[in-house]
């Protein structure tokens, strides 16, 4: 077993147990036992599986700051937050299923299709939002910043769903409008609905338990400096990807055209032949290529999607995105370099283990 599953298969011997805890409260409120075998069944299917790279950071960072291997009580303490940003995740992703009318999920179908669920999955995804709390009470009632953790994660999942909003009223898949993107409006999707929940809040954790007092607001300000721009960053290059990288190298099939999706790539189309914009191409031409995106992206009829690559092509967003990559990861570095490494402070190591694993990334 590699190193990394390793980890991996540890982290995950943690989810067993607060499963088992988490049913057993259940259950000892009274409840059923088929009601207790569907709450295992939601936990299960819709837990535990995906890359479990936001749970696994929480333990990652806590190492860092703390400069040596965890003990026993305190790497479980930081996989249950681990696992508490897990529970969120599931929570955002049965309902956005639902949302989005999605087929499939992680290669099996969403919870609400499996044809037992259904609807019912509305209420499934506020159990697993509502386990959060039953576990940080659990295992954080007694620490001086319980109360900042709860402040944290309420204020965490109301960002998500700004995010969230922002991106169902941009871009519904029955109804394209392209006058309503924006490279400032995919900004705004971005930092709520991914970069806070995804970025954010796994080294806010970690630093809440490693004893950093929130009432050092310039450090939380600092790491939110840098984790906010990375979260974004890490974003631009899926929606790069997804145009670019072939079925093979991504591991799946890039549906962002064909599915209407407010993405920087469409984003900055529309900005390069704008009026302000593309200053290589007449105006003549930028009108030709804004009517191709027009009548063609969001479709799902055969050839708009090739239509659509041919105008991206034209523009040459991939030296566009090339560009934006260089350019963002030096404003990234420099803002990790700015950080003072004190005892019992952040360490710029966080950042850069962060920054290493998407930087160039092919998939």
């Amino acid at each position: 077993m590699t190193d990394k599953a390793a980890r991996r298969a540890k982290f995950e011997g943690v989810y067993e147990v607060i499963r088992d805890e988490l049913i057993g409260h259940f259950a000892g409120e009274g409840m059923p036992e088929e009601a207790v075998e569907w709450y295992r069944n939601n936990l299960n299917y819709n837990v535990p599986g995906g890359k479990l790279n936001r749970g696994m950071s929480v333990v990652d960072t806590v190492e860092i700051l703390k400069g040596r291997a965890l003990d026993e009580d305190e790497y479980f303490k930081a996989a249950v937050l681990g696992w508490c940003i897990e529970l969120l995740q599931a929570y955002f992703l049965v309902a956005d299923d639902i949302m989005d009318s999605s087929i499939t999920r992680r290669a099996q179908p969403c919870w609400y299709r499996l044809p037992s669920v259904g609807t019912v999955a509305i209420n499934d995804s506020f159990m697993l939002e509502a386990a959060i709390y039953r576990l940080l009470k659990t295992h954080f009632r007694g620490q001086a910043y319980y109360a900042d953790l709860l402040d944290l994660f309420h204020e965490t999942t109301y960002q998500t769903e700004m995010g969230q909003l922002v991106d169902l009223i941009t871009a519904p898949e029955d109804k394209v409008d392209l006058s309503k993107f924006s490279l400032a409006r995919h900004h705004t999707i971005v930092i709520y609905k991914t970069a806070y929940y995804s970025f954010y809040l796994p080294v806010a954790c970690a630093m809440l338990f490693s004893n950093i007092p929130s009432s050092d607001e310039h450090i939380y300000a600092h790491a939110k400096s840098i984790l906010l721009p990375l979260g974004e960053y890490f974003q631009i290059q899926d929606d790069f990807l997804d145009y670019s990288a072939t079925p093979e190298v991504l591991g799946k099939i890039g549906t962002d055209i064909v599915d209407n999706k407010c993405s920087w790539v469409v984003n900055t189309a529309l900005l390069l032949t704008s009026e302000g914009g593309g200053k290589e191409y007449s105006a003549e031409e930028k009108r030709e290529m804004r009517k191709v995106l027009d009548e063609n992206y969001g479709r799902k009829e055969a050839g708009t999607e090739a239509k659509v690559k041919e105008v991206y092509e034209r523009l040459g967003i991939r030296q566009t995105y090339e560009a934006y990559e260089e350019k963002v990861v030096h404003a990234i570095k420099a803002k990790i370099a700015e950080i003072v490494e004190i005892e019992g402070g952040l360490k710029r190591e966080v950042f850069e283990s962060f920054l290493g694993k998407i930087y160039r990334r092919s998939k």
